[in-house]
């Protein structure tokens, strides 16, 4: 399993950030949760620094296409796009994956799941065709969707998940059972911990909760498990409560 974090722990841009990160992680989730044009986009002298600093220190990619996506809309030939730009753009990274929302402008729960899935199917299809198969499409578990939403889109085609624990938490779900169930088609997981909001510390959740989740993902899972916060003491902070929960579970 690779240990990562996301590209906005520093208050800088990405190149920074993953400068000093590499000699503590081994993925970096690349934010590009706005895209409004091409100059939001690391550019090529940007990119080719990435390659380098990648060779250089075994440091392996996931992507996070725009939040603003609307794939399972009825017209979702923007949001297509959109995702594609961003693929063309960071294709020469070789990103282990590319984390993506399926959402609606309906809501998250929508109650017509047919037309749900067929307008997901069909986005997902041209996306898949950009990265070159569909496994290294991750689809996010969201706290605002119910746990089932996405079932019927991963049982139609090999797409991959990613599976939110904070997100699951903030639900107030346990998030081991849905671990097992959905590990096998899983690349990367995210993990960072809830209060009133996500994406804080780890280091705010019972000590059991986290034990139990470290127990069942360094048992079973070969992927990335990705710290998805977004400042120095809750990158440290969760960092450590990782390193605590590995030697509370006796694992290397």
């Amino acid at each position: 399993m690779r240990i990562g974090t996301t590209s906005y722990i520093y208050p800088a841009d990405i190149l920074p950030n993953v400068k000093q990160l590499t000699d503590q992680i081994d993925d970096i989730e690349l934010v590009l949760f706005e895209v409004d044009d091409q100059n939001n986009l690391p550019n090529s002298q940007t990119i080719n620094e990435l390659i380098r600093i990648a060779a250089a220190h075994d440091l392996t990619y996931t992507v996070h296409l725009p939040l603003d996506l609307k794939l399972a809309n009825d017209d979702n030939t923007s949001s297509i796009e959109k995702a594609l730009k961003v693929i063309s753009h960071t294709g020469k990274l070789n990103p282990y994956g590319y984390i993506i929302h399926v959402e609606t402008d309906e809501g998250n729960d929508s109650k017509d799941i047919d037309r749900y899935v067929e307008n997901s199917l069909r986005a997902l299809s041209r996306i898949a065709d950009a990265t070159g198969s569909f496994k290294h499409i991750c689809l996010e578990n969201l706290e605002s969707q119910s746990h089932y939403l996405l079932q019927p889109i991963v049982d139609a085609i090999p797409v991959s998940r990613c599976i939110d624990i904070g997100h699951l938490w903030k639900q107030g779900a346990d998030p081991v059972p849905y671990l097992l169930t959905w590990l096998a088609r899983t690349r990367v997981v995210h993990l960072h911990g809830v209060t009133e909001r996500d994406h804080t510390s780890l280091s705010v959740m019972p000590t059991q909760s986290v034990d139990d989740v470290t127990t069942v993902l360094f048992e079973k899972f070969e992927g990335v498990l990705t710290l998805e916060v977004f400042s120095e003491h809750s990158f440290n902070s969760s960092l450590e409560m990782l390193r605590q929960s590995l030697d509370r579970i006796n694992r290397p």
